[in-house]
C-alpha cells in the first residue's frame, strides 16, 4: 500500500485490501473513505470486506463510490462533508489515488483555497490536478453540477 499524504488530516492511496487494514491502524489512521465502486476491477475486494476489516480494527469507514472519469461537484461536496465528520487522520482510496485527490482538490477549491496551493500539494504527492483546477475555474465550476474527467 503506497500512502501519500496531502495534509495532516488526509492521505490517499490506491486500492487497499483487508490485509492492509492492520497496517493502516498501526499508522494511526482513524477513518477510511472508499472512492472506488465495487466491481470496477476483477482484482479488487468488495467494499464490505474492507468495511469488516476496518471496523474490526476500530477504524471508521465510509463508502463514497465515484465512477472513474466522472468526478462531479456533488461528489466533491460529499467528500468534504465526510472529511468534516470523520475522525482524523483519514485515508481515502480508489484505484490509484487520483480520484480521491481530485475530490480533495475540488473540495478545497470550492472552499477558496488558492489554486497554486492545491496544485503544489497534489504535485508533491505525485498527482497532477491541472484538469481539476481548470474545471474549478471554468464556467461550470464548483457551484454548478458539472463533472470532470480524470484518468483513475
Amino acid at each position: 500500500m503506497d500512502v501519500k499524504r496531502l495534509t495532516d488530516d488526509l492521505s490517499v492511496a490506491g486500492q487497499v485490501g483487508p490485509a492492509d487494514v492492520p497496517a493502516m491502524s498501526r499508522a494511526g489512521f482513524r477513518a477510511l473513505i472508499c472512492n472506488r465502486p465495487d466491481g470496477e476491477g476483477t482484482d479488487q475486494p468488495d467494499f464490505r470486506e474492507i468495511e469488516v476489516a476496518a471496523r474490526t480494527a476500530g477504524i471508521e469507514v465510509r463508502y463514497l463510490p465515484v465512477v472513474s472519469g466522472r468526478v462531479s461537484n456533488a461528489d466533491a461536496a460529499a467528500f468534504g462533508a465526510l472529511l468534516g465528520e470523520l475522525p482524523t487522520p483519514v485515508l481515502a482510496y480508489c484505484r490509484t489515488g487520483t480520484r480521491s485527490t481530485t475530490l480533495w482538490s475540488l473540495h478545497e477549491g470550492a472552499r477558496g483555497r488558492p489554486e497554486p496551493e492545491i496544485l503544489a500539494v497534489a504535485r508533491a504527492a505525485g498527482y497532477d490536478m491541472t484538469d481539476a483546477i481548470r474545471h474549478l475555474a471554468s464556467a461550470d465550476g464548483p457551484s454548478k453540477q458539472g463533472s470532470i474527467t480524470s484518468t483513475t
